[in-house]
C-alpha cells in the first residue's frame, strides 16, 4: 500500500507541506496516525471492490440455474 502524496494530504487536511514536514518530525505518532489511516481507507476500497465482484458473479450464476430451471 502505498502512502498518500502530500498534496493529497494538504488538500484532505487543509493544512500546507510545512506543518506536515512539521508534523513528521515533532509529532511522529500523529503523522504515522494520518497515514495509517489512509492505508486502511486504501485496504476497505479493495476489499469493497472484490465484495463487488463476488455479488456480480452470484448474480450471474442465480441467473444461470434460473434459466437452466426454467
Amino acid at each position: 500500500m502505498t502512502t498518500p502524496s502530500l498534496r493529497k494530504l494538504e488538500s484532505d487536511l487543509g493544512v500546507n507541506k510545512t506543518t506536515l514536514h512539521n508534523w513528521k518530525k515533532t509529532r511522529p505518532k500523529l503523522y504515522e496516525f494520518i497515514i495509517g489511516s489512509y492505508q486502511d481507507k486504501e485496504l476497505l476500497k479493495n476489499h469493497l471492490k472484490f465484495v463487488e465482484n463476488q455479488k456480480k458473479n452470484i448474480e450471474n450464476e442465480l441467473s444461470l440455474i434460473k434459466d437452466r430451471v426454467v
